[in-house]
Formats: structure tokens, C-alpha cells, sequence
């Protein structure tokens, strides 16, 4: 079996754990934050709501899984307004995250990553004219799938929050299929 931790270890996570799987459960408060155009991707790409499927469908893909790897970065800011160290933090997440999925499609085909944020493979997404360019990478984020991260994190044994001064970002793969 893959060694998903010694894979996350590799990509410089700094804070990795065991996915608490029973805490996969959609919510709908997650979908209506979604829904309110906070990040303005709702209903504008193959990854996000309504396009990734209902919560009943989340909530079926992520039950086929056993196990799961929760990975975490965290970034220093200067301040709370710190929107470079923000940047500089989320593009090193997704960067190592993204590295982490391919190697974990490589090993494990079947796995389920879920990134933090949007998916960022294409300039300007197809949806929903045309089908997805490259549907076998696409990174739907845990959000997407309902889930709230922070509640995620703490039935799984890990932080959310890292104190003042700094932000993280969580992703997460689920693997060995029942």
C-alpha cells in the first residue's frame, strides 16, 4: 500500500494526520456559504457546487473510501491585512498539494483528493459549455464537498488554527476504496 504520509512529508506539509472519516459529513450551512459567492466560483467551474454534485453525492464518493491523510500549511503574516503572506502561503499549498495528488493518482488511481479553494488547472474554466479539459486532475476543495474544514481538523487531531500571526490551508486525499 502507498505510504500517503511519507508522500505529504516529501512535499513539505507541515502539520499531517490520519483523516477522522466519520467526520465526513456534508453540511448544508457549508453549500449555502458556497452559494453566497464568497469566493466567486459557485456555479462557474466543473469543481465547485452544483457542478462537483449534490451533498447526497459528495457524501456517497466520500463513503467509498477507509482512509484518509489530512495535510496542512501554515504561513507567517505580518499582520491580519497580510494579503502577500496570504498569497504567498496559498500558492505554496496548492503547489505542494497539487504535487501530492499527482503522485497520489499515480499510486492509487482511485483516491480522492480534495485541495483548499477552487481548482486552478485552467485560466478560465469550460463550465458549463463544454466538458472539463482535464478531468483526471481536477481539485474539487473540501468546502465543495460540504465539509467544514475546521471541524474536520479537530475530530481529526489536528489544528486549525495556529494563532495569531499566522493563516493554513487543509486539504485532504481519501483512499483505499471499499
Amino acid at each position: 500500500m502507498p505510504d500517503f504520509f511519507q508522500l505529504a512529508r516529501q512535499n513539505g506539509f507541515e502539520h499531517i494526520a490520519p483523516l477522522c472519516m466519520e467526520a465526513l459529513k456534508p453540511l448544508p450551512e457549508v453549500r449555502e456559504m458556497c452559494a453566497s459567492g464568497r469566493c466567486l466560483k459557485y456555479d462557474r467551474c466543473w469543481s465547485c457546487p452544483p457542478a462537483c454534485g449534490s451533498l447526497d453525492d459528495t457524501a456517497r464518493r466520500m463513503g467509498r473510501y477507509r482512509r484518509g491523510i489530512l495535510v496542512q500549511t501554515v504561513g507567517e503574516l505580518e499582520d491580519e491585512f497580510d494579503s502577500r503572506g496570504i498569497a504567498l502561503a496559498q500558492a505554496r499549498h496548492k503547489s505542494a498539494f497539487s504535487n501530492l495528488a499527482r503522485q497520489a493518482r499515480c499510486l492509487e488511481p482511485d483516491c480522492l483528493p480534495l485541495t483548499a479553494g477552487a481548482c486552478t488547472l485552467c485560466h478560465k474554466c469550460t463550465w458549463p459549455d463544454r466538458p472539463c479539459r482535464f478531468p483526471q486532475k481536477r481539485l474539487s476543495s473540501m468546502e465543495a464537498y460540504g465539509l467544514l474544514v475546521s471541524e474536520v481538523c479537530l475530530r481529526s487531531g489536528l489544528d486549525y488554527n495556529y494563532g495569531p500571526g499566522t493563516i493554513s490551508f487543509t486539504s485532504c486525499i481519501l483512499f483505499e476504496k471499499e
